[in-house]
């Protein structure tokens, strides 16, 4: 009977070592397989990004600049190694819009417009800004008819001002404060202003006689006299806005963290001269959020309504 105890007892007990190991097997089973989902999921979401879509500023026409940034869609397909495609949106409003509703994955945004889009969209990282003369800040200029008489800031009174888009940065934003902080003018009071939509807008505008005075880009403009769009016989310089900080590359930020990287690294690794020539960048160099704090302090300076810019 002691024996028959014996062994039953010991029967159970082996039962029972076989049950834990079958079950620290299907637990072991288990977790290779969460974990072979687990990179499954990673690579289909990686993969499912096989074309990306890259917005421009309408800062010029949308054909020129489509046209002239040729090169660089080229080049992120080969260093991204995925398809490219390149838009330019009516204006700036429409392309926040889009960055807003998923349409866009990677932006080069204004400043002003960036600043904008970050406050109805959370979900998105400025990574890099281009580098003029090796710095990350830009200038506004502005500028008149050469026969207008307009020598200074003062001189624009009682004159009409031509701006490029609301939501600009160079093209409004700066440019009115220059008129308000330095020439002591505002808007709607002291000059009538106009919106054309574009810096060359801006600048055909004033050289046409259709404004005596306007705001844009310096850099845009010195490239319109270079190429000979606009006459230093017809335009001249008035005044050139302190330093800003450029316009910044963003992304989204539920992209993949691996294509966040790749992106990140084909900017600032671009060196190719006719690329950044297009872009009218000696490079790019990283950027924050907190950087464009200054263009949050003139909006409030202004007294700018961001919810009513649209």
């Amino acid at each position: 009977m002691k024996k028959l105890m014996t062994i039953m007892i010991i029967i159970g007990l082996l039962s029972l070592l076989m049950t834990g190991c079958g079950n620290q097997t299907a637990t072991n089973d288990n977790m290779e397989n969460n974990k072979n989902e687990s990179t499954t999921t990673a690579t289909e979401n990686t993969d499912s990004y096989k074309k990306l879509v890259v917005a421009l500023l309408p800062d010029e026409s949308p054909a020129t600049v489509i046209k002239n940034n040729e090169p660089l869609k080229k080049y992120l397909e080969k260093t991204l190694n995925r398809e490219i495609e390149l838009v330019v949106t009516t204006d700036y409003s429409s392309m926040i819009e889009s960055m807003r509703k998923g349409h866009i994955d990677v932006g080069y945004f204004g400043p002003l417009s960036y600043v904008l889009l970050k406050q109805k969209m959370d979900g998105v990282i400025p990574f890099a800004a281009k580098l003029d003369k090796g710095e990350p800040t830009y200038h506004a200029v502005v500028i008149a008819g050469a026969d207008t008489g307009i020598n200074n800031l003062e001189d624009i009174k009682g004159k009409i001002v031509a701006f490029g888009d609301v939501a600009s940065t160079s093209s409004h934003l700066i440019p009115k404060e220059m008129l308000k902080s330095q020439g002591g003018l505002t808007a709607g009071e002291d000059y009538e202003e106009q919106f054309v939509g574009a810096h060359d807008a801006v600048a055909m505008a004033v050289q046409n006689g259709n404004a005596q005075a306007g705001g844009l880009s310096k850099p845009i403009f010195d490239s319109l006299i270079e190429k000979g769009v606009i006459s230093s016989n017809k335009v001249k310089e008035v005044k050139i806005s302190k330093p800003y900080p450029n316009y910044p590359w963003v992304m989204r930020a539920d992209l993949p963290t691996e294509i966040q990287e790749d992106i990140k690294g084909a900017f600032f690794d671009l060196k190719d001269k006719d690329i950044l020539k297009a872009l009218k960048a000696d490079g790019f160099a990283p950027i924050t959020d907190e950087d464009y704090d200054i263009i949050r302090d003139m909006v409030n300076i202004l007294g700018i309504n961001l919810e009513e810019m649209k």
